[in-house]
């Protein structure tokens, strides 16, 4: 193990993941993920939060948790938080990312 600090202070993960079919599954991407992500990662950038030693926001693939989603996953604290508008992102970046404190009425 290396005794390094992480290259980011927080990585949010936003699941963006698709199901189709009429027999499919609830999933995170048809449930506006896409336009959360990208709301978080422009509000970091508006923030001045981007970048080496900051916040980084990324889609992700599967997290396996769409029934309770969408969902988005904050390391390396391992919080996962589900959303409805970009309110709750905005609450998530305020309170969890800048303010280090768990946004307990969002976290699943």
């Amino acid at each position: 193990m290396s005794d390094n600090p992480s290259y980011y202070q927080h990585h949010v993960f936003f699941c963006m993941n698709v199901r189709e079919g009429k027999d499919a599954r609830q999933s995170c991407g048809n449930c506006g993920a896409e336009k959360a992500q990208k709301h978080a990662k422009k509000r970091i950038k508006e923030l001045g939060l981007s970048g080496a030693g900051k916040v980084r926001v990324n889609q992700s693939g599967c997290l396996d948790r769409c029934e309770e989603g969408p969902v988005l996953v904050v390391y390396p604290e391992g919080t996962w938080y589900t959303y409805v508008d970009n309110d709750d992102i905005d609450d998530i970046i305020d309170t969890h990312l800048v303010g280090g404190k768990v946004v307990e009425r969002l976290k699943i």
